[in-house]
C-alpha cells in the first residue's frame, strides 16, 4: 500500500465526511487520526453507513460490517489507507 495515495485521499474523505454527514466544520478541524465514529464529531451509525455508501459510489470500494467497518471506519486515514489497500491504488 502507498502511504502517498493515502495521505493524498484525506483532504478528499475530509470534505465528503463533512458533506455526507451534514456537518458544519471545516475540513481542517477534522485530525486525522481523531476517532470518527463516537469521537469529537459525533458521528453514529447512520453517519458510518452514510460514509461507506459514499465511499462504494466514489472510489468503489465495499467496506463489508462489523470488524473491517470499525477497523475502516476508525479515523480518516484508517479509512483513506483501507481505500488504497482495497482498490490496488
Amino acid at each position: 500500500m502507498s502511504a502517498g495515495a493515502a495521505l493524498k485521499l484525506i483532504p478528499a474523505l475530509k470534505e465528503m465526511i463533512i458533506e455526507e454527514c451534514d456537518k458544519d466544520c471545516a475540513p481542517d478541524a477534522i485530525d486525522t487520526d481523531e476517532e470518527l465514529i463516537g469521537g469529537p464529531l459525533d458521528l453514529d451509525s447512520l453517519d458510518a453507513l452514510q460514509i461507506c455508501m459514499a465511499v462504494k459510489e466514489i472510489y468503489g470500494v465495499r467496506i463489508e460490517g462489523g470488524p473491517e467497518a470499525r477497523r475502516a471506519l476508525a479515523s480518516v486515514r484508517a479509512l483513506a489507507e483501507t481505500i488504497v489497500a482495497e482498490s490496488g491504488a
